[in-house]
């Protein structure tokens, strides 16, 4: 029975662009998820360990055994400024997957950030600084650097499948994949329920919100109110 080399590396064919990759920066995480039929997305778990501020960029994805680097490290010369590198580790808390040393030299390249299905280790360098990373959890413990591990092979973090080129978006409320395929028209819609929510925000200013919908609601469902 034949096996796969234990080190896979493939060039990615084909991603979403750039000036798209920048227009979902205005457009908070949770309207893209709506948008999406709130059923996509990377689980709780995944959560901003950087000062703030949007992610978005494709999507250059690596899939290494759990608490080893070295794919991670590969990813970072290979991949180009503006990507969104996606390590799956499977979710391991047990080992970092990168530090201070790793996100600061991926910073230095011009890369996105960084999206981490495991651990991460130097929180407080990281919780200081700007470059986005997302992680599932913090240890001190270092990496191994064996591998196995492939780069630009479609993985899945909780259920959200993620291709090579896909985008990636983040805000403080976590991260969410946009197939590339799907996302003109995506942001179509996601950016029309921003600005419905903007014109909320100011009828609830102006004191003008229109809520009958929630007794019209409740009716449907047969609920009967004493007031």
């Amino acid at each position: 029975m034949s096996q796969n080399p234990p080190i896979q590396i493939f060039k990615r064919r084909a991603q979403v662009p750039a000036a798209l990759a920048e227009r979902f920066r205005a457009i908070p995480v949770a309207n893209i998820s709506d948008c999406m039929q709130r059923i996509t997305a990377a689980g709780p778990r995944l959560r901003p360990m950087h000062a703030g501020g949007a992610l978005s960029g494709p999507a250059f994805t690596v899939k290494t055994r759990p608490g080893d680097n070295l794919l991670a490290h590969k990813a970072l010369d290979l991949a180009k400024p503006g990507d969104v590198i996606v390590v799956d580790a499977g979710g391991d808390l047990t080992n970092a997957i990168m530090g201070e040393l790793m996100t600061g030299y991926a910073a230095s390249r011009g890369i996105a950030g960084i999206v981490i299905n495991g651990a991460i280790r130097d929180a407080d360098t990281l919780r200081a600084s700007r470059f986005p990373v997302y992680a599932a959890g913090v240890t001190h413990r270092g990496p191994y650097k064996d591998g196995p591990g492939q780069i630009n092979v479609a993985i899945a973090i909780d259920g959200m499948v993620i291709e090579p080129g896909d985008l990636i978006v983040g805000d403080a409320d976590g991260v969410l994949c946009v197939p590339k395929g799907q996302a003109e028209a995506i942001y179509a819609a996601a950016h029309d329920k921003n600005e419905q929510e903007k014109l909320t925000i100011a009828q609830i200013a102006a004191g003008s919100l229109d809520t009958s919908w929630v007794d019209g609601a409740l009716q449907r469902l047969g609920y009967a109110s004493e007031y």
